[in-house]
């Protein structure tokens, strides 16, 4: 769950919306730190192989379907998810996939 402003954000229901997406494989929602929100909602997609599909088109599909409180606040595009043997998705290891942020920001 996602504690973003004082309402609870449930990642299973950004993911079945993400889901519907033509160009999506697999999805998986984590949170990130905000400072005025707590946390907000990131969605990670694994594309289908042959497909494309952008951030925007992600996020409009998102405003159609879900209340502004609920829609994530980015989009990140991955090879692959972090997987149990099983298979099933660790989502604590969500933020691993975080690209590095560079030493010379200023």
């Amino acid at each position: 769950m996602v504690l973003s402003g004082g309402h609870n954000v449930y990642p299973a229901e950004i993911e079945r919306v993400i889901a519907q997406h033509p160009a999506v494989a697999v999805v998986a929602v984590g949170s990130l730190p905000d400072e005025f929100k707590c946390e907000v909602a990131k969605a990670y997609v694994v594309r289908r192989s042959g497909t494309s599909c952008t951030d925007d088109e992600i996020l409009q599909l998102c405003r159609d379907q879900l209340a502004a409180y609920k829609l994530p606040r980015a989009v990140q595009f991955v090879d692959d998810l972090p997987k149990t043997s099983s298979g099933k998705i660790l989502r604590r290891m969500l933020r691993a996939l975080e690209p590095a942020q560079s030493a010379l920001l200023a």
